[in-house]
């Protein structure tokens, strides 16, 4: 069981770093009011006309946080575990990543109850499309932009946008209010990578923030989808061994470092690290907690790190590629031990960021390279991490200091508009 039931709650966690962020700055308290509740939560009932002619109905969600920077920008997740609180959470960082990459965003997400795996590619169609008719009063591409989340990807984003199309009736394909497409369809190179190579980008920056050097050091995955697995594939590629990595069935282990290459072709082919014959041993999942090394990347869900397991972590560098995946007592513990943590709104900003590299193209028609998409991806990620670091140094934890400098982005805009 939990040790604290309330501070699990993903929405209340956003409402604390806020809160802590606010009174630091000393910013008014209706600034910390109106950022501690959504602007909009939409609940839908999606039916689904199941493949054996049976309907089946399926809850989803879509909040919109904050729109005083401009549109609203966030991902929409497939799990049995969605709640109306953790996609309001998710809403709320989605804010305060945005005003930490300095992208024209608010912040918004979304989530539809359901085990995408139990469902036929006919049944996932449906689902998609059923769910974007359903959000289509709210969203657009001047207004919220939904992209891939958990469980969601670029196939997906086009059912939803071909829907959208469609319901809109103007006779054209509004490519520009869903991100995460293919780049056959509108979309953007290197936005599959994005998250991944992020979470690395920042994790590089702190070993040269700490005075050390990428090569040789040992770095642990904990979640091996698509942000956890480019996490490890460019920890590798700027030098680190990755020594451990772990998914929903086990954790592989290495003392030499695995081939992610070689695990992501096997993961591909049998939707499972497990089985990896690249691993020395293989180990419970739960284990990866224990797996001594340099950079910690959690990459899977929220909540993953918490008292129970903060302990048992021996890193020196913790680079969040979850959203939320760190418990405020948990946090304690780590920083107690003098554990560097770069906080999931920075380090897996990449996925947004480049999510509103797609969207500019969309608006445009005018694409750009690989190279020149990652190019401005480590630009914006390296130079975020380095204001961010100077509020740190004046005596604030990383979080905190992450927090500040996007609230005061945020708070501008909200002045002018007259908002308080």
């Amino acid at each position: 069981m939990p040790t604290n039931e309330k501070e699990r709650n993903p929405f209340k966690i956003a409402q604390m770093q806020l809160k802590a962020a606010c009174d630091a700055l000393g910013e008014d308290e209706s600034v910390y009011l109106l950022l501690s509740e959504p602007e909009r939560v939409l609940k839908v009932s999606i039916p689904v006309k199941m493949d054996d002619g049976s309907s089946k109905m399926f809850t989803g969600y879509r909040v919109q946080h904050n729109d005083a920077p401009g549109p609203c920008k966030g991902g929409v997740r497939f799990h049995p575990n969605v709640t109306e609180d953790e996609v309001k959470a998710l809403a709320t960082w989605m804010t305060f990543k945005c005003g930490v990459m300095n992208l024209p965003y608010g912040g918004a997400k979304g989530g539809v109850v359901v085990d995408p795996n139990e469902l036929s590619q006919g049944e996932l169609e449906r689902l998609a499309r059923g769910y974007a008719k359903a959000i289509t009063p709210i969203i657009g591409e001047r207004r919220d932009i939904p992209a891939p989340d958990v469980n969601t990807n670029g196939q997906i984003m086009v059912w939803m946008t071909d829907e959208y199309s469609k319901l809109r009736g103007v006779g054209q394909t509004l490519m520009a209010t869903f991100t995460g497409k293919p780049v056959e369809f509108g979309g953007c190179h290197a936005r599959r990578e994005a998250t991944g190579y992020g979470v690395a980008l920042m994790a590089k920056e702190a070993v040269k923030y700490k005075g050390l050097e990428m090569k040789g050091q040992r770095s642990v995955v904990q979640g091996f989808g698509n942000v956890g697995s480019y996490a490890a594939l460019y920890l590798e590629e700027l030098g680190s061994k990755v020594i451990a990595v772990s998914d929903v069935n086990c954790c592989l282990y290495h003392p030499d470092g695995l081939d992610i290459k070689a695990l992501m072709k096997h993961t591909e082919q049998n939707k499972t690290i497990k089985g990896f014959a690249g691993a020395e041993k293989e180990m419970d999942r739960e284990d990866v907690f224990k797996v001594e090394c340099d950079i910690f990347a959690p990459c899977a869900l929220e909540n993953a790190i918490t008292v129970d397991n903060a302990d048992a972590i021996k890193a020196k560098i913790i680079c969040e590629g979850a959203n939320g995946p760190t418990t405020p007592a948990a946090e304690k513990v780590l920083l107690d031990k003098g554990i560097f943590i770069v906080p999931d709104i920075l380090a897996n900003a990449g996925g947004v960021t480049v999510s509103y590299f797609e969207w500019v193209q969309n608006l445009h028609n005018f694409y750009w390279t690989f190279d020149e998409v990652q190019q401005k991806q480590e630009s914006k990620m390296i130079d975020s991490f380095n204001q961010i670091v100077e509020i740190m140094e004046k005596g604030y934890d990383m979080r905190t200091a992450a927090y500040m400098f996007s609230i005061k982005r945020i708070a501008t805009p909200m002045r002018l508009r007259g908002w308080f």
